[in-house]
């Protein structure tokens, strides 16, 4: 088995937190007993570097979206360990996993989950409303100018258009500046400029904000705006890619069943 990480240390010893966002060791999920047990995840390793954007690939059923839910506290694990920077989130109870999903994560999905009554700006900050806490004008000021949506801010979701509302969901996930960011096909709901929009704004958002970024997608060309692919399938990670473009992604995709589904 190939694992992705290059250099696989032991993300809680000194100097090592501060350069991974998150990390995998040997993480199983398993559905199912007996015949019927099914292995999503078979024995993962896997570091993902802050300030990188990391895109997560593979054929339907290869464990890429369990990976992700995994990694962000979503889904538990059946054996191995999950850390989010030197915060080991495997054990953890639900009253404290929430609060680091609250305080560390950011998510954003293919629905935008906009509350339709909220403007732009209130759906932005709507979670550090819920949790009691005033925004970073300087950080909010920055991060909506990144995503160019200066002039929007006072729009309901019904008058922007679906690559903007993605936007504002982007906002949304950048704003309480988490330590890193999950995408469950961000694009998948957007034609192909919007798509390419928000993809500029999530890679603007690295570059510039030096935020981290995990994305799961089916779409080369989305990948193609990462730092780096990691290729799954049967559960396990087989191969990864730096600096990839869509073209070398969809090569890359070919070698496996030919499915490119999410």
């Amino acid at each position: 088995m190939t694992t992705a990480a290059a250099a696989v240390h032991d993300p809680q010893l000194p100097g090592g937190a501060s350069a991974v966002a998150a990390s995998a060791r040997r993480v199983t999920k398993a559905y199912g007993a007996g015949e019927t047990r099914v292995t999503a995840l078979d024995a993962v390793d896997v570091d993902i570097q802050r300030g990188r954007f990391t895109a997560i690939m593979g054929p339907s059923g290869s464990g890429k979206s369990t990976l992700m839910h995994c990694l962000a506290g979503l889904d538990t694990v059946s054996g191995g360990r999950i850390w989010i920077g030197d915060t080991e989130i495997t054990g953890l109870k639900d009253k404290q996993l929430t609060r680091l999903r609250r305080d560390k994560i950011g998510f954003i999905f293919q629905a935008f989950n906009l509350l339709p009554t909220l403007t732009a700006l209130e759906n932005i900050t709507l979670p550090m409303d819920i949790a009691g806490r005033r925004p970073d004008q300087a950080w909010l000021d920055q991060v909506v100018e990144t995503v160019g949506l200066a002039g929007r801010l006072k729009h309901r979701p019904a008058q922007l258009s679906g690559g903007q509302q993605q936007r504002v969901a982007v906002a949304r996930a950048l704003a309480a500046r988490p330590e890193i960011i999950f995408g469950d096909e961000p694009t998948g709901n957007l034609d192909s400029r919007a798509g390419a929009e928000v993809l500029t704004f999530l890679r603007r958002s690295v570059d510039e904000l030096g935020q981290t970024i995990v994305m799961v997608t089916h779409d080369p060309v989305a990948a193609g705006y990462a730092d780096r692919v990691l290729f799954l399938a049967d559960g396990v990670i087989v191969d990864e890619m730096h600096a990839p473009t869509a073209d070398s992604v969809l090569e890359r995709m070919r070698r496996f069943d030919g499915k490119r589904t999410s």
